[in-house]
């Protein structure tokens, strides 16, 4: 029987491609660099903001860690500023999630977003609809390290064969293989059924209704 359902946020509940592409190209304009194309970010993201900025400076043939860390903060801080501007959850994903909370299911929510803008994001977007809620914290490693949703699995109080672990990510399906639980990738997010596939993605879905076809009663 399913008993818990965790998700990754961004690109698999939450579609925020545009959101994390005009605040990173806002960050790189304003010390000088050209913006990098949207679709470019869909790579680019999913590790970290820190590792969002190395990716980008990356992109524009900079190594200055100096820089880097004066971006990261830039970054930041005009992102929690306006945290809900060009985001929103994808089509069918409220639904889906009522209807898996209606079947008495635990939900929780893991990103590498940091900690306190996940909780704010989740909060004004999907409120109400999840039980756990984790960004990245101090001193807890990022994933693909399982450490954080081994956390949620003892927080949740259900048996590993009783999660699935929902992601759009090849880190997403690297995490929940490493915590033991089986792994669902999802289309609709930033990254193609290929990578998806090739991290041991133990089943596939391209709608977020699709994902109550994979619930044991």
């Amino acid at each position: 029987m399913t008993k818990a359902i965790i998700f990754d946020l961004d690109g698999t509940l939450l579609n925020t491609l545009d959101s994390i592409a005009y605040y990173a190209n806002h960050t790189l304009v304003k010390y000088g660099f050209e913006p990098i194309e949207t679709e470019r970010y869909k790579i680019l993201t999913g590790q970290g903001a820190r590792n969002l900025m190395t990716g980008m400076l990356r992109d524009r043939g900079c190594d200055d860690k100096e820089l880097l860390e004066k971006m990261l903060w830039d970054y930041n801080k005009i992102y929690d500023e306006n945290y809900l501007y060009l985001t929103r959850p994808y089509d069918g994903i409220v639904e889906m999630l009522k209807t898996v909370r209606e079947k008495g299911i635990k939900t929780a929510v893991i990103s590498n977003k940091p900690h306190s803008t996940t909780i704010q994001v989740v909060e004004a977007t999907l409120g109400g609809l999840l039980d756990i809620v984790f960004g990245n914290r101090d001193g807890v490693p990022l994933k693909p390290d399982p450490t954080a949703v081994l956390e949620i699995i003892d927080m949740l109080g259900v048996s590993k064969d009783e999660i699935l672990y929902v992601g759009d990510t090849g880190t997403d399906m690297k995490t929940g293989e490493r915590a033991g639980l089986f792994t669902v990738g999802c289309t609709w997010g930033f990254r193609d059924e290929k990578e998806l596939t090739d991290n041991n993605a133990k089943s596939i879905i391209h709608k977020p209704e699709e994902l109550l076809a994979l619930i044991k009663e």
